[in-house]
């Protein structure tokens, strides 16, 4: 491994700005998902590390809320130039624990950086309101302060990405911050403390807790009442979980959960386009993101067209080692992972489905790495049409109407979000506003920027991240009514 900064491979939680061991002394292993190599040994922390670092939190935020949002934003800055200054030897080690293609993870490095740019500048805008009052010596001022200690807990799809997005816009509203990274992936979001420090964030303002027991330090984070929000990226299971385990003391939450994203493509679109669009949103980290095309529907008259332009390049892609040149598409996370992926192509099959293309490992018989996969004659009755697939499987539905692609995309509980392709601009009305996602792309396979509000509606979640809404979350309103004004 070449990194030009060493010192970004750390090993160790970082709590109250040190990194320390856990106190049983015990770690867990991180491998590579390309080679099975074991890459590092990380500090196996538990409820009573968890613990302290929220004690460190709660105590650092006395002093962290009391900064001007302009001295937040200078600190935030420098955390944001840092990042871009080391995006390789981010990247790198992203890579090394994930498995994505390096120019994919530098490409997550900066996006994630963004919104630590972004929100240093909201840092100074958590502007209030004055309202007249109800009486003549009356006035109503109110005021934004930051909720206090935020638990949060990232996933291992996007382990730099999660992070900066739920830190940024907390530490921007003077809130002080535990983490809980995934145990697949710890290394990058130790290396971001790294950065945190040398920008001049306070002992305490950011802490990393590594191990491998979630569910103990989980419990510890919905439990402590220092702790005043939590914010999780994971699984709609887990996230119903942990809402449960909130309300004892009825903490402030943010939930970004799973998704079922439809991809419509109506007779009216520019084929190539969506092509290119669905390409993109399908098989983005070996199709391992909570937003990219779950269900790819493709209006009758253009079916056969577009899945044989759509076939003939997925095909196309290269895989291999994310570190390797040209890579695009490359191993899945874990073993289970591309059980599960052969199970749904098995059941889709099993019931008619057809593999266009892929549908097997590539390489080796233990390779993590599952090809890109494009099954035709898909129907909604298959277990694929209602689960998230999570990996690099493509399948095509066909449908008639307008009105029955709508009722397809929105016959799920997820609602995070939907694209769809059309060059009639009173349908683009119509669908946009009668798809049921907090997010959707129209004409386009991306929805996330730091300007734009992400999150989703029904069981995909709760909470926005990013744009002008984002820093609300960790923000509470406090109104203050000033009488005898005379």
């Amino acid at each position: 491994m070449e990194l030009k900064r060493k010192d970004l491979f750390q090993t160790k939680a970082y709590i109250n700005g040190e990194f320390i061991d856990a106190n049983t002394q015990k770690t867990f292993p991180v491998y590579n998902p390309y080679s099975g190599e074991k890459i590092a040994d990380v500090a196996d922390c538990g409820a009573e590390e968890t613990r302290v670092a929220i004690d460190m939190a709660s105590e650092a935020f006395k002093t962290w809320r009391q900064y001007t949002g302009v001295q937040r934003s200078r600190i935030l800055h420098k955390w944001f130039q840092l990042q871009l200054q080391h995006k390789k030897d981010l990247a790198t080690i992203l890579t090394l624990e994930q498995g994505k293609p390096l120019n994919e993870a530098i490409g997550e490095i900066k996006y994630g950086a963004s919104f630590v740019e972004w929100f240093s500048e909201e840092a100074k805008r958590a502007y209030g309101d004055m309202i007249p009052g109800h009486q003549r010596d009356t006035r109503f001022v109110v005021i934004k302060q930051p909720v206090g200690v935020v638990a949060a807990l990232t996933p291992w799809n996007f382990p730099s990405a999660m992070i900066t997005r739920k830190v940024a816009p907390a530490l921007a509203a003077g809130c002080t911050v535990v983490i809980k990274p995934s145990e697949l992936t710890p290394l990058s979001a130790i290396a971001l403390a790294v950065l945190a420090e040398e920008a001049g964030i306070p002992p305490g303002v950011f802490n990393v807790v590594t191990t491998n027991d979630a569910p103990q330090v989980g419990n510890e984070m919905t439990s402590n009442k220092k702790v005043k929000k939590l914010s999780f990226t994971g699984s709609t299971a887990v996230g119903k979980l942990l809402l449960k385990q909130c309300a004892d003391t009825v903490k402030k939450v943010s939930m970004e959960l799973g998704g079922n994203a439809p991809f419509i493509v109506f007779d009216d679109a520019d084929i190539d386009d969506a092509v290119a669009g669905a390409l993109s949103s399908k098989f983005r980290n070996a199709g391992q993101t909570c937003v990219c095309s779950n269900r790819i529907l493709v209006q009758e008259g253009i079916y056969d067209e577009f899945i044989e332009k759509f076939t003939a390049q997925v095909q196309d892609q290269k895989m291999g080692n994310g570190l390797d040149k040209d890579v695009v598409v490359g191993p899945m996370i874990q073993e289970k992972a591309v059980a599960s992926v052969e199970s749904l192509v098995q059941n889709a099959v099993s019931h008619g489905a057809e593999v266009l293309c892929g549908a097997k490992r590539h390489g080796a018989t233990d390779s993590l790495i599952f090809e890109p996969t494009v099954l035709g004659n898909v129907t909604s009755e298959m277990e694929i049409f209602n689960k998230e697939i999570f990996g690099p499987i493509a399948p095509v539905y066909k449908f008639k109407t307008e009105e029955e692609v709508i009722e397809l995309a929105n016959d799920t509980e997820y609602g995070l979000a939907a694209y769809f392709y059309s060059r009639d601009y009173a349908r683009i009305w119509r669908v946009g506003e009668q798809l049921e996602y907090g997010m959707v792309g129209i004409n386009s396979p991306s929805v996330s920027s730091t300007l734009a509000p992400f999150g989703g509606v029904k069981e995909s979640g709760m909470g926005r991240e990013g744009s002008k809404y984002g820093m609300d979350e960790y923000l509470e309103l406090k109104s203050m009514l000033w009488a005898g004004i005379k």
